[in-house]
């Protein structure tokens, strides 16, 4: 038995759900972080698998890209959730929609 592209789509497309899922129904900012991640992973996956399917590197090349912009998405997101902790001390969504200032 061998291991076509569509398992690996069918991976991606659970992993997406599970991220979405994660994004629309947890309120904690460092779970809907994690679950963003886990989206951007899953359309990684999907890149590599197409760009192997059809014997072009363009799907590496595009992972690449998105790892990068996803580290420093990683920087700069944990750093404000790491802040608003510091002087709100929650990391709740719903309590932090009321920031002014």
């Amino acid at each position: 038995m061998t291991v076509t592209v569509g398992w690996y789509m069918a991976l991606a497309a659970a992993l997406f759900s599970i991220g979405a899922a994660g994004v629309l129904l947890r309120r904690n900012a460092l779970i809907m972080f994690m679950s963003i991640e886990l989206m951007l992973n899953s359309v990684n996956l999907t890149f590599v698998a197409a760009g192997r399917e059809l014997g072009l590197i363009d799907g590496q090349v595009a992972a690449l890209f998105v790892i990068v912009v996803a580290a420093a998405e990683v920087t700069i997101g944990l750093a404000i959730i790491v802040a608003v902790f510091r002087r709100r001390a929650t990391a709740n969504v719903d309590q932090l929609s009321g920031m002014r200032g």
